[in-house]
């Protein structure tokens, strides 16, 4: 695109470019300078800078300009200037940091990037290549700890979980709740994982970097800021394994019907006849185990350890359903006393009445652990089976 196209492209997506700054005097009338070459629709959020920082932003009074009266952090600064822009009735928003390291030239990438999805509802972040040889040691440590732990907590495969230069789609991002805890760096890891489980979609285009020692202020703390980050991502993977997946089975069973998701999500799944039939066991074992309360959140924490098929893991574990919890307390008990060689005289209806654990818990444990264990294997073996004849099947009717 030339240019002109992209300033008019821009207006009409309804975009602006929010500017947080903090003690960029070295930088500012730079970045400011570049970004004005293709639009004049700016947010600059100036949190609390003590240089020389509000007599630059004198030279600028065509621009939108958000004074802090003192520092708080990044994050604060891009939640001010994103209640402003959305406020003003714009719907996407470009941010890029003032120290320097940002090229304005690059935020043509980003709009022809949304000008080519079909999907408009999508969160674009720039990939600065933090493996080349121009990047900071510690800035590459930080991006590789983030982007470790982004995949643990959402699935989420990113090249640059960490870059500043974004375009964020605000509109749709004000159903959102974020955390008022998120003031500074980790505020860019919320948006990501919460505009991720919202149903926003997440790529990366290419950006440059320049990374100048003697005029770049970099705000980042590496020991503080990237604890801050770890304890964020912990939240996540919390969320993810106690409410998120749960959540999206149900909503995709519910939304399919349980035929229609047993041929599409179970029977024609891509994984393998082994890698199913051990996530199938996984399940099993845990359902059936005496993990009351942890069942789900310990089955989908060790599908993702092993590689295993989460939702295969979660649909088996749930045979400890409420529904189904007499029955399994029966099988564990009369199982117990059989290992036991103890007379069982438990019915169904005394455990569902009066019934207290504690008196039989020694025949309890030993029959759930016995129990889960040869389910697991007799269970596991025939799901094994099944799927070997399903793939042969496969196979056969595509040859």
């Amino acid at each position: 695109m030339t240019l002109p196209e992209i300033q008019s492209q821009i207006k009409s997506l309804r975009c602006c470019v929010v500017l947080p700054t903090y003690n960029n005097e070295r930088t500012l009338e730079r970045v400011l300078n570049g970004v004005l070459q293709y639009t004049k629709d700016i947010i600059v959020v100036n949190d609390g800078s003590n240089d020389s920082t509000r007599e630059i932003l004198l030279n600028y009074p065509q621009i939108i300009q958000l004074h802090q009266p003192q520092n708080v952090g990044k994050g604060n600064a891009l939640k001010t200037g994103f209640k402003h822009a959305v406020n003003l009735g714009f719907f996407y928003a470009i941010t890029l940091d003032t120290d320097g390291q940002h090229f304005p030239s690059d935020i043509p990438n980003f709009i022809e990037a949304l000008e080519a999805s079909e999907n408009k509802n999508i969160l674009i972040i720039g990939d600065r290549n933090m493996n080349t040889a121009d990047v900071l040691a510690r800035s590459a440590k930080g991006n590789r700890v983030s982007t470790y732990w982004m995949k643990a907590a959402t699935g989420l495969k990113l090249q640059d979980s960490q870059s500043g230069f974004r375009l964020y789609p605000i509109k749709e991002m004000t159903s959102i709740k974020f955390m008022n805890a998120t003031k500074k760096f980790e505020f860019e890891i919320e948006v990501i994982v919460k505009s991720y489980w919202a149903g926003i979609d997440v790529i990366h285009v290419p950006i440059k970097i320049l990374y100048d020692l003697e005029e770049r202020v970099s705000h980042f703390r590496p020991f503080m800021d990237i604890a801050r980050m770890v304890v964020l991502y912990i939240w996540f993977l919390l969320v993810r394994l106690f409410y998120i997946t749960p959540r999206n089975f149900f909503r995709k069973l519910k939304k399919k019907g349980l035929k229609r998701f047993f041929f599409e999500d179970f029977l024609r799944n891509q994984d393998s006849p082994k890698k199913k039939a051990l996530s199938i066991a996984l399940g099993v074992f845990l359902g059936l185990s005496p993990l009351w309360g942890f069942h789900t959140v310990i089955v989908i924490f060790l599908a993702i350890l092993l590689k295993l098929n989460k939702l295969i893991a979660f649909a088996f574990s749930n045979i400890s359903f409420p529904p189904f919890i007499p029955f399994v307390l029966l099988l564990s008990l009369q199982t117990g006393n059989w290992v036991l060689g103890i007379e069982s005289h438990y019915t169904l209806e005394g455990i569902r009445e009066n019934f207290d654990l504690m008196l039989h818990l020694e025949a309890y444990l030993v029959g759930s652990l016995v129990l889960s264990t040869s389910s697991a294997l007799v269970f596991g073996l025939l799901g094994y089976v099944f799927f070997l004849i399903i793939d042969s099947k496969k196979v056969l009717t595509h040859g």
